[in-house]
């Protein structure tokens, strides 16, 4: 006989129910916690700012940090004089220009700026760079070695990377494309991808002419710079392609900027529009975004996501593991938690590319293997990002833990990408501070060095059989 439930009683009973589990902790749902109120006006520099001013994402752009001097009349009696002049320091070696928006300024503890994770990845300090990898390459990835046309990448048989431009809201130290992204610096005279239209005509022209390319990341440089006008344009321009299923605007944007999605009406409806016109061709217009620390998420941010997923955008989230920055396996489940609170979908996980000028920012293989294992079971399998290494040499990006073979004493991973580039073998190496004494020693001989990579090659070529 079907039992009928009765639509009016309360779905529970009088009985006591025993708890399975031990009750709920209140720092096991820190994740729902965001900071709240006017938090910017603690910087002196922005005292006397209202909330919509500081809303405001044209106030935040002509407000930005561009230069060590201008970075300490904003924190005038946050930090002292010393930490400012080891900030010029840092940015008369760093590959990349300055350029930090008042939400991360504000964002920032100022009372331990040298452990805060915002600083570290927006503001270097000479007294803390390590030198690079004797390994490392500016182009790291091997993009341009992959691009038919300049700013288009096609290294998967059915994904191209598009750049468009080359400019961002805020300029990440770690940024893997610092050939190429912001302003000449004493160290890097950058490749030019600034918005041109005949370059964008030739990358439309070969997408278009591969009919296996199916899904199109659209990038930079940060499409947040992108004028609504091109924002559309691209958007449909690639729709319009038959080949074309799916389109990602990348930008990290809604980690930095988050008020612009706010208070720049016609760049959100430009991008809300493109969502729609794929959904009504059976096709996907998704946003890919960047927060690397729990830190950075806001009652602004969430008020942000909230109004692009009340518009049917769907957003992804791509973390970079950063030494320091969410490298511990709490602050990591944290972010997990956190993104999925707000409606962010964290996707990946990717370890540190080997750029110039921020090796000590960067983790071991074993810190992944390590942080993946831990933060795995602590919410659903679909909101749990997966690990993977960018192969450097344009392998792709491969499982964290799906190594051929991983030298641990020296540092070194192999890794194969047989649907990528079949029969070749990329290797990631551990930072040398990281290692033993002996290990690093090893590493200072160039013939120890490709003696101990050739071993590396044969044991995972052994493996691999």
């Amino acid at each position: 006989m079907t039992q009928v439930i009765d639509p009016t009683m309360p779905p529970y009973t009088d009985e006591e129910v025993t708890p399975l589990k031990p009750a709920v902790q209140p720092e096991q749902l820190q994740h729902r916690h965001l900071r709240e109120g006017e938090f910017w006006r603690e910087i002196p520099a922005y005292k006397e700012v209202d909330e919509a001013t500081f809303l405001d994402h044209i106030w935040q752009g002509k407000n930005s940090v561009t230069h060590p001097d201008k970075l300490l009349e904003t924190i005038k009696g946050l930090a002292p004089a010393a930490f400012v002049d080891d900030v010029r320091d840092g940015f008369a070696k760093a590959p990349m220009s300055l350029r930090v928006s008042p939400y991360m300024i504000a964002c920032i503890d100022w009372q331990d700026p040298y452990r805060d994770p915002i600083r570290t990845q927006f503001i270097p300090v000479g007294s803390r760079l390590s030198p690079d990898h004797p390994m490392l390459k500016l182009d790291s990835l091997h993009e341009q070695e992959d691009a038919p046309v300049p700013g288009l990448t096609h290294r998967y048989v059915d994904k191209a990377l598009f750049l468009p431009l080359d400019t961002c809201p805020v300029y990440c130290r770690f940024c893997t494309r610092s050939y190429a992204v912001g302003l000449d610096t004493e160290q890097v005279e950058k490749v030019q991808l600034g918005v041109n239209p005949k370059r964008w005509a030739k990358a439309f022209k070969y997408i278009a002419s591969r009919p296996e390319l199916e899904d199109i990341v659209v990038s930079g440089g940060d499409t947040y710079q992108l004028a609504p006008r091109n924002i559309r344009q691209i958007g449909e321009t690639l729709l319009k392609m038959d080949n074309i299923r799916r389109i990602r605007f990348a930008t990290k944007g809604p980690a930095v900027m988050p008020m612009k999605i706010l208070t720049h009406g016609d760049w959100t409806d430009a991008l809300c529009e493109m969502a729609e016109l794929a959904r009504s061709m059976g096709k996907e217009v998704a946003l890919h975004t960047h927060f690397n620390n729990p830190s950075e998420i806001t009652w602004i941010t969430q008020k942000a996501i909230q109004l692009l997923i009340s518009r049917g955008v769907y957003i992804r989230n791509q973390s970079v593991l950063i030494r320091g920055v969410n490298d511990d396996p709490e602050t990591m489940r944290l972010l997990v938690k956190r993104l999925g609170h707000i409606g962010v979908h964290p996707y990946y996980v990717y370890m540190h590319d080997m750029v110039a000028g921020v090796e000590d920012l960067r983790t071991r293989v074993q810190t992944a293997l390590d942080i993946e294992k831990y933060v795995r079971g602590s919410t659903a399998g679909f909101n749990t990002p997966t690990f993977v290494c960018d192969a450097p040499g344009g392998g792709g990006k491969r499982d964290v833990h799906s190594f051929e073979y991983y030298d641990r004493d020296n540092g070194i991973a192999v890794y194969v990408a047989p649907s990528v580039k079949p029969g070749q073998m990329f290797m990631y190496f551990d930072p040398i501070k990281s290692l033993s004494p002996e290990a690093q020693a090893r590493w200072q001989d160039p013939v120890t060095r490709e003696e101990m990579m050739d071993e590396a090659r044969r044991k995972a070529m052994d493996a691999a059989r």
